[in-house]
């Protein structure tokens, strides 16, 4: 195996990098630049007017977006919505969806159920009579819900594409920790066409969505302790920057191998989920590989930021310092992956013979 990235990999890292440097915009604003750029189109199959990149590409630009905490939604629109639809959703969907992602239509998903952090089991029931199906259930924890064109529901009959705009759908606003808008949804008898569900997808989903949110956690955990290495460099005490004193560069060591090991498990788990062979030990090795990340991203992320905003000595507190950006989302993330102890939970119980 061979994590390195290709010639084409690079080449959206570059163009993300440059946009960045131009645009001074880490929130919505921003949004319109990333679709003039042509980047929403970098994972989108080329059938469907897109670069044809797949996880691959998504992935690099998800991480170099998260190296700024840049507040858009890039990781719903592409590691829930793109990446999954393209994995299992029927032709007329793809048609229907695609080509409008490339023109900013936002997209997400509803992973979560009330005390079920991506369930496999969904409650959220669709019953399909003729050429209509039904679709009722509450969603939480559902990021950009109101900005976007489509959600993607699972539910117990598959996944479902709901016009965010669908008659009986609410969607009420939830308290988080950074600028990423979220909401509860609750549907009720919420009536799409019988071909906007299918019966498979929904492990896809997770897996895509597990890598996804590594990608962004892999970037944001480096570019905060960019920031933060900056700031122990520049910032005197007694005399001397930060950086000499003995303490000091102990805790940003351990930011550092706390950086790499994120790094690894997420370009591990990309590179793996992006080759499935369907072998069954290939698919093994992916799952296991996948529930890694999901721990360290829910266990290791949260507390590195911490130990980031500690030796920032609290200038990152402050909502205008960019370590918020930082540290509010790798805090939403974790929590959206259902917390520390569900995933060391999940991770044991592949361990297990019984």
């Amino acid at each position: 195996m061979d994590f390195t990235r290709d010639e084409a990999q690079d080449a959206v890292a570059e163009v993300v990098v440059s946009l960045m440097e131009r645009e001074s915009a880490r929130d919505m604003r921003l949004w319109p630049r990333l679709v003039d750029s042509g980047l929403l189109a970098v994972p989108i199959p080329q059938s469907h007017g897109g670069d044809g990149m797949g996880l691959l590409g998504a992935s690099v630009l998800l991480t170099e977006l998260a190296m700024d905490a840049a507040a858009v939604p890039a990781l719903p629109t592409l590691g829930f919505g793109v990446l999954p639809l393209a994995a299992s959703a029927p032709e007329s969907v793809l048609a229907a969806v695609l080509p409008e992602v490339g023109k900013g239509a936002v997209l997400t998903a509803a992973l979560n159920e009330p005390a079920a952090p991506f369930t496999s089991k969904p409650e959220t029931t669709a019953i399909t009579t003729g050429e209509t199906t039904r679709v009722s259930g509450c969603k939480v924890a559902v990021p950009y819900a109101e900005q976007a064109r489509w959600v993607v529901v699972p539910t117990n009959s598959g996944l479902a594409l709901v016009d965010s705009d669908a008659d009986g759908l609410v969607m009420t606003p939830t308290p988080a920790s950074g600028g990423i808008p979220e909401y509860t949804v609750s549907l009720e008898q919420v009536e799409i066409p019988a071909d906007r569900i299918w019966p498979t997808g929904l492990a896809d989903l997770h897996h895509l969505a597990l890598a996804s949110i590594g990608s962004v956690a892999d970037g944001l955990l480096e570019g905060a302790i960019v920031h933060t290495a900056e700031h122990l460099r520049t910032r005197h005490q007694f005399g001397r920057p930060l950086a000499q004193f003995q303490a000091v560069a102990q805790q940003i060591a351990d930011l550092y191998i706390a950086s790499r090991a994120l790094h690894v498990a997420a370009v591990s788990a990309t590179w793996a989920l992006a080759h499935d062979d369907a072998s069954p030990q290939h698919r093994e090795r992916t799952d296991d590989d996948l529930e890694i990340l999901a721990y360290l991203v829910a266990d290791e992320l949260p507390a590195a930021m911490q130990k980031c905003h500690h030796l920032h000595g609290g200038l990152g507190v402050d909502i205008t310092h960019p370590m918020h950006r930082y540290y509010s989302q790798a805090k939403d993330i974790a929590r959206w992956l259902g917390g520390a102890s569900l995933r060391l939970d999940r991770l044991g119980a592949r361990c297990s013979s019984t």
